[in-house]
Parts: C-alpha cells; sequence; structure tokens
C-alpha cells in the first residue's frame, strides 16, 4: 500500500478496525449458515442487557436466597462481610483482567477459552477451557439441587403427598426439562432472561419490606423479631457449628455465587461492541450484586435470631434461667436449642429469607427464578465453551464434542455430556458439597486469567494494547497469588488436584502436539495465536542469547553445532536424520540450502522446507540463501550462519555420489569446500550412504531412525584432530536407538597406549584392534595428516566392518596445491567403495575437544 494513502476496505488494516456482524459464523465455510434469518437482522445486545444483567442473574443465584443466611448465622455479620469482600475483591481483579484481555483484541465466541488461549496460548487455553466447562457443567447440578430444596419445602408446608419427595429425583426431573429446553431452541431466552430479572428485583423488594412489616407471634415463634439493636450485636460475631463451621468452610460455599462474571462474555459474538459492554457490564454487575450481598446479610441478620422452636408454647415463659436473645421479648427457646432441635432461625432454616418476607410465594419465585436462569446459563454456556475447544484440535480424543448440528452448529453432544456430569453431581444430593467443588475449579481458572493478563504486561509486546485503562499488571498478579491461596485455604487436596490436572493437560499439549498428527505444522498453523508466551520465550531466548556473547568457549562444554548442505533437506533425510542424532535436544542444527540464482523460486519453497523437517520431528532451523555457484554459496554460508555463541563449527555435507559424471570445476568446488571449512574454523563431515543421499520419497525411513539392536559403530581412528573422530560415535551411542551399539576402535598405534587413553576420557570403548599395517604417522601441522596406505583400507573395511551399523573414519586432508579435486576424490572412492554399510569421513579442526583435567 502506498503510503499516505487510506486503507481500502479489503485489505487487512480495514478488516481489523471495521465493525463486524454481532453474529459470526463458526468458520468461512459457514457463512450461508451462520444463524442469521433471511432479511432479519442479527440480534446485538449493549453493555445493559448483554453483560450486566446476565453477570447479575448469575450471581444471584441459589446460594443468595438458601445459604447466605445460614452464613450470616455461622460467620456472624462481621465475618460475612469479610467474606464477601473478599469474594468481590478476587472477582473485581479478574473482572479488570478481562476487561484489559477483551479490550486488547476482539473477543469472539468460546468466552474464557478465547481470553486464555489468545493470553496465555492454546494449550493453557484448552486445559482452562475444559476446568471451566466442568465447572459450569457441576453449576448446573447445584443450581438444580437448589431449586429442589426450595420446591420440596414449599410441598412440605403445608404437607402435600406427592411421588416426588426427594430432592435427587426433582433435581434429575428439572435437569432433564433444561436439557430438552437447549435441544429445543434458546432463541427466547433473552425475554425470559428479562423476566427472570424482574421477578428477582421483586423478591428483593418483597424480602426488604417484610423486614419493615410488624411482627406478630407465629413469626417470632420461627426468630424475626424485626429489626433489633440486640440481636444486631448478637449476630454480629460468629457461631461455628457442624464440619463446616470455619471461615474458608463458608467462603468455599459462598464463593461460587460470585462466579458469573464471565456470563457476558459468553456471548460476546453477540455483542454490539464487547470490548465496551464486557468492562462495563461486568464490573457495575459485580459492584450491584456485592452491595446486594451486603444489604441481604445485615438486613436479616439485625431481625431474625439464630435459633427458634416454631412452637407457639414457648412465649411468655420465664424462669429466671433464659439466656437467648429472645428472652427480652417473652420467648424462651432454650429448650430446643439445648437439645439441638430448633427448626428455625438463621442456623436451622434455609428458608429464612421467605419466612420474613412480606410475601413468601414471591420469594420462593425469586429462588425458581435465579435457579433457573442460572442453571439454563451455564447449561447452554458449558457445551458452547467445550465445542470452541475441540475445534481447536488440541486433543484428538475429545474431538467427539466439537461436531455442530444445524444451522447454528449447536453442540447437541456436549449439551448430552454436561447432562450426564450434572445428573452425577445432582446424585450427591448436597448444596455445600457441590458449591465447595464449583467454587475451587472457578478459582484456579480466575488465578490462570490473573496471571494471563500479568504476562502479557510483563512481556511488553506491541501487540498488546487494551484500551481499558484501569488495571494493572501488578493487582492482576496478585488477584492470580490469592485465588491460589484461598483455593488451598479451601481445600488444600482439591486445589491440588485441579493444579495437577492442569500440569497434566499441559504436558500432553506441549510435548504430545495433539490434533495435528497428519501435520505437524498445521497444528502451529491453526491453533497460534501470538499469545503472551510466545513473546515471553523470545524475550528469553535473546537475553539468554546475549549474555552468551561474554562467554568464552571452554573444553570442557564443546559440543558440535552443525551446518548441514542438505539442499532441499526432504531430498537427502539420510544426512538429516545423522545430524539430528547428533544434536537433538542439545546442540545446534542448522539445514543449509544453496540454491542458484537462476533458479530464484526454489527460495519461496522454505516454508515447505520447514514443515517437513517438523513433521520428521527434527529440531533444527532452516536457512536457504541464493548463490551464482555451490561453492560461493557453502562460504556464504559458513561465515553469517548463526548468531552470537550460537554458530556452528562443524560442516556436514553429503559424499557427491555423481563426481565421475559431472564437470571438473564441480569436483573442484566441492573440495574446495571442504578446504574453505578448516579455513573458516570448521570441522568437516561427509556421509556417503550404500545407495547414496538422495530420495524421492517424501517421508522415508532412514537407518538412523530405526534401533539398531546390537550392531557395531566401528571407529578407525588414523589421526589425531582433536578428538572429534571419537566424540561423533560418543554422542551418536548415547541416544535412544543407538544405544545397544557397541563401538570398536581401529588404531594404528599400541593398544595398551589406546585402551589408558580412552579410560581416561571415559568414553566407555572397549573393543582396541591394533592395525600394524598402518605406518602412517600423522602430523601436527594445519593442513592435516600425510594420506596412509589406501591401497590397504578396501580389504580392512571388508573383513573388519561389512556388518557394521556405521562406519567412522578420520577424514585425510592433504594441502589444496599437492592434490588436484578429482584426485583427491579418487581417493576417498577407493576408501568407500563397495560398502553395505554407511561411513562417515571426519576431520576436526585441529582443536583439542576431550579433555581429562579439570581446567
Amino acid at each position: 500500500m502506498p503510503r499516505g494513502e487510506p486503507p481500502k476496505p479489503g485489505s487487512s488494516v480495514a478488516s481489523t478496525s471495521a465493525e463486524e456482524p454481532c453474529t459470526q459464523p463458526h468458520s468461512q465455510d459457514d457463512s450461508e449458515n451462520s444463524g442469521a434469518r433471511p432479511g432479519k437482522a442479527p440480534l446485538c445486545f449493549g453493555w445493559v442487557m448483554g453483560v450486566m444483567i446476565r453477570c447479575m442473574l448469575h450471581m444471584w443465584s441459589v446460594i443468595l436466597y438458601l445459604r447466605l443466611p445460614w452464613i450470616t448465622a455461622q460467620a456472624g455479620i462481621g465475618l460475612t462481610w469479610l467474606i464477601i469482600l473478599l469474594s468481590a475483591s478476587v472477582t473485581t481483579i479478574t473482572g479488570m483482567s478481562i476487561s484489559a484481555i477483551s479490550t486488547n483484541s476482539k473477543v469472539k465466541a468460546g468466552s474464557k477459552f478465547f481470553l486464555i488461549s489468545r493470553s496465555l496460548g492454546p494449550e493453557l487455553g484448552s486445559s482452562i477451557g475444559i476446568i471451566f466447562a466442568f465447572a459450569n457443567s457441576v453449576a448446573v447440578a447445584m443450581h438444580t439441587v437448589g431449586f429442589a430444596e426450595t420446591l420440596l419445602d414449599l410441598l412440605r408446608d403445608p404437607p402435600c403427598v406427592l411421588p416426588l419427595q426427594d430432592h435427587k429425583v426433582v433435581g434429575m426431573v428439572i435437569v432433564t426439562i433444561l436439557l430438552g429446553v437447549a435441544l429445543a431452541s434458546v432463541e427466547w431466552e433473552s425475554k425470559a432472561q428479562i423476566i427472570f430479572f424482574f421477578l428477582i428485583l421483586l423478591s428483593f423488594i418483597n424480602y426488604l419490606l417484610g423486614t419493615l412489616l410488624p411482627t406478630n407471634p407465629s413469626r417470632q415463634a420461627t426468630g424475626f423479631f424485626g429489626y433489633q439493636g440486640s440481636i444486631l450485636l448478637e449476630n454480629m460475631v460468629p457461631q461455628w457449628r457442624g464440619p463446616e463451621g470455619s471461615f474458608f468452610g463458608m467462603f468455599s460455599i459462598f464463593f461460587s455465587s460470585a462466579t458469573g462474571l464471565l456470563t457476558g462474555t459468553n456471548i460476546s459474538e453477540d455483542l454490539k461492541d464487547p470490548a465496551t459492554a464486557i468492562p462495563k457490564g461486568t464490573l457495575l454487575a459485580i459492584m450491584w450484586t456485592t452491595l446486594s450481598y451486603l444489604g441481604i446479610s445485615a438486613t436479616i441478620g439485625s431481625c431474625m435470631i439464630r435459633d427458634a422452636s416454631g412452637n407457639m408454647t414457648d412465649m411468655g415463659v420465664w424462669n429466671g434461667s433464659c439466656l437467648g436473645p429472645e428472652c427480652q421479648y417473652g420467648w424462651d427457646f432454650s429448650s430446643c436449642r439445648e437439645r439441638g432441635s430448633c427448626l428455625y432461625g438463621l442456623s436451622n432454616h434455609y428458608q429464612a429469607m421467605s419466612m420474613v418476607s412480606a410475601f413468601s410465594p414471591l420469594t420462593s419465585a425469586g429462588v425458581f427464578c435465579a435457579a433457573l436462569s442460572s442453571a439454563l446459563s451455564c447449561f447452554v454456556s458449558a457445551p458452547k465453551v467445550f465445542q470452541w475447544l475441540c475445534q481447536d484440535k488440541l486433543y484428538p480424543v475429545i474431538g467427539f464434542f466439537g461436531k455442530g448440528y444445524g444451522k447454528k452448529h449447536e453442540p447437541l453432544r456436549g449439551y448430552l455430556f454436561t447432562f450426564l456430569i450434572a445428573v452425577g453431581f445432582i446424585l450427591t444430593g448436597d448444596l455445600n458439597t457441590i458449591a465447595a467443588i464449583i467454587s475451587n475449579f472457578y478459582l484456579c481458572s480466575y488465578a490462570l486469567v490473573n496471571f494471563g493478563c500479568f504476562h502479557a504486561s510483563l512481556s511488553q509486546s506491541p501487540g498488546w494494547r487494551p484500551s481499558f485503562c484501569w488495571y494493572s499488571p501488578w493487582l492482576s498478579l496478585l488477584g492470580s497469588l490469592l485465588c491460589l491461596l484461598i483455593m488451598f485455604l479451601l481445600n488444600w487436596w482439591a486445589a491440588l488436584i485441579a493444579v495437577l490436572l492442569i500440569l497434566l493437560l499441559l504436558f500432553y499439549a506441549f510435548h504430545k502436539k495433539p490434533g495435528d498428527k497428519p501435520c505437524f505444522l498445521s497444528y502451529l498453523t491453526n491453533v497460534n495465536r501470538g499469545s503472551s508466551v510466545q513473546v515471553g520465550t523470545y524475550r528469553m531466548a535473546l537475553s539468554y542469547l546475549v549474555s552468551l556473547t561474554n562467554v568464552q568457549d571452554h573444553v570442557k562444554n564443546f559440543r558440535p553445532q552443525c551446518l548441514v548442505l542438505t539442499g532441499p533437506p526432504s531430498q537427502r533425510p539420510a544426512l538429516v536424520d545423522f545430524v539430528g542424532a547428533l544434536t537433538k535436544k542439545t546442540s545446534l542444527m542448522i539445514c543449509g540450502n544453496v540454491v542458484l540464482v537462476s533458479e530464484p523460486q526454489a527460495i519461496q519453497e522454505s516454508e515447505n522446507h520447514v514443515n517437513w523437517l517438523n513433521v520428521r520431528k527434527i529440531r533444527s532451523f532452516y536457512t536457504v540463501i541464493s548463490a551464482p555457484r555451490l561453492r560461493s554459496g557453502a562460504q556464504s554460508l559458513m561465515q553469517v550462519a548463526g548468531l552470537g555463541q550460537l554458530k556452528p563449527n562443524l560442516l556436514v555435507l553429503g559424499y557427491k555420489q555423481n563426481w565421475q559424471e559431472v564437470q571438473i570445476s564441480a569436483v573442484e568446488d566441492y573440495v574446495g569446500i571442504l578446504h574453505d571449512a578448516l579455513d573458516y574454523n570448521y570441522g568437516v563431515c561427509i556421509l556417503r550412504m550404500p545407495g547414496g543421499l538422495i530420495s524421492l520419497h517424501r517421508q522415508p525411513q532412514t537407518l538412523f531412525q530405526s534401533r539398531q539392536g546390537w550392531r557395531t559403530v566401528d571407529v578407525y581412528w588414523l589421526s589425531d584432530d582433536g578428538g572429534l573422530t571419537m566424540l561423533i560415535p560418543y554422542l551418536l551411542t548415547h541416544t535412544q536407538k543407538w544405544a545397544r551399539c557397541p563401538v570398536r576402535v581401529f588404531v594404528s598405534s599400541p593398544r595398551e597406549q589406546i585402551h589408558s587413553l580412552l579410560r581416561r576420557f571415559s568414553l566407555g570403548f572397549q573393543h582396541v584392534t591394533v592395525l600394524p599395517e598402518l605406518t602412517g604417522k600423522p602430523q601436527e601441522t594445519r593442513s592435516g595428516p600425510t594420506p596412509y596406505p589406501i591401497r590397504l583400507f578396501p580389504s580392512f573395511l571388508r573383513q573388519y566392518s561389512q556388518d557394521a551399523a556405521l562406519i567412522v573414519m578420520s577424514l585425510p586432508l592433504i594441502p589444496r596445491s599437492a592434490c588436484p579435486g578429482a584426485l583427491y576424490m579418487t581417493w576417498l572412492e577407493m576408501l568407500s567403495r563397495g560398502l553395505t554399510s554407511p561411513i562417515a569421513f571426519i576431520h576436526g579442526k585441529q582443536q583439542d575437544l576431550l579433555t581429562t583435567y579439570c581446567q
């Protein structure tokens, strides 16, 4: 694009900034089936209806109605407020982190999975996506059990004989109805949410009016005496009861009601402006729900005592021993309090809000609305998140649930999976246990959301530019640590299980590279999100590389760093596999390709060559250079390859099999490359395979990819090159596939001297054979040793090494002026012709690579 011109409508710049439709198809080929009806615009929600109301409905769960009064009785008003404010602190910090992430890029479907996978990376995003989908599935059970509790309480007062007297059975019936609703249609869901919202508000007004109404004996019998200062003071302090009676026991139950802050992101593709709606709606929802929690806890704790019998006979009884707060109002519940048989009061009756309300059926309706809205929200969001997670193909085992049905790609299989999880937890039948489990999983996911925001800020990536300016990376880190701390304080073994589960999923994603067995590069292409992990990895690598600049080379730390003249790597797979076995996970490997200037189109195929290396699981860089001749290109590669201390010191190339068929200039270029390598302070290794190196197959199996059993590696150590000829076999036989191969050393020196030297070097080579016919003594000069009796070697190799897995031999190099290239290739041909085993000619750079001293 010319400078100064505005971006065109079809350009990438314009497409990133243009407003996209609210409803997006799942893929490019789904544009015709995106779910929008012809002639009807897609639904687009603002921050109020799209985010705030949905979040508030999820946070106003059954815990608010059925457990907040009980928590107030257990922890007292003071500690209950601390629990509420601590929960609000966690959710507020997490909400600010989500706001920063969502305003940094367009948020699409997939909610939490999308946020984390685009922030910390797809591997971590997928693991949290699984945890989040599971937590939402369990939340369906929690809200359903709360619905069943309230329904059965209504049926018991007055008594009603029905076949459904077990809340487990009622819960299974309700969750089955929710499954039917989810499978049928949820187009009416938005209108239903508005109805639920206003009914819940009416139930709150109804409750507040009830606290202001004059009390009467029947209400006093259940523990309600109106606003009284003495009751407020009595309920201000904690009174722990039962196995769950502790601060963090109460926190684990309550926190599940504060976990709806991501509800708005579940429909982010249906929002007019997600970058504005998500921060504004989420944070305001947290504020309003927190105020409602605080208000209900304070009001219920100011007008109702902890224990009441419900019996009118306890009124007016005064024997001088009454010590309860009800005594001054003419009641004595000491008898049931001492026996532990009180049925009413904050500590004993979960329907305390209904009893206080002006019209209890309206409060019960609020419970039903809260339970149904939250359960339906979780029932819809869990399969959606799981579906998007499956479509990224990180875990092929769960790919079965990624299939969508119909025009809107509904995750029917995900709905059934969510149904089964919910039924399993409904059968436990305990709302408190379910709530505690949910709290742990949500805390775990919130910890990673906060850490994702912190890490994205810490990476200082140019792409991290959130428009939400009220977040702090250090506050996000504090939120992450706070979530982890609370997790282990709530239940250390459950927290440990959650952390281990995430680590297991991460290990599988990072090391097994699932979801892409056909093509490794497709994994990188389809799931690459430009995450902060990639930025952090780059900065760390850059820092370490710069720090190595001032580190001097030492013989104890030497390792062969190989520049391999492969040409297109797929054409010489044996050469690639040979060097890959030497350098895998421990050293540098660069595949170099010299492209003649007459073939510029070959440079454009670099991505295909990298793809081939990835599929073959070769840890190597690939570089290509254009040059008029092979030798000039190789010279350029040897001079510029690498960076800082991370640069090659060993040139590896294949044996020129057709040297007798090409022009003499090509042979001179080939031999000249060997001398150039020594001039540039490189070692040299030439690999010759019995059938040649060139392969026409895409992914052939080579000798160096298979286990070699007990076949030998024969080393003909004929000259002192610093130890490279001995180091290469040592490294090769310390790989998994060559570990059983014994190394035999053939030398011309006395056996005792070589045995002693090998023991001092700790190479572990036990088999030493002396070849007395070889009397040539190596020269300690720059030009290398003089040729030994070449005419004897073919017979030696056939006699000793006919069945060897690999032959390694010192490469004879003489001054270039003393021997033409064709004559030198003739010597190499005589040495290696007719062998059935591969042979590697090695020549070091006359630098000590093995030492026995602590230098």
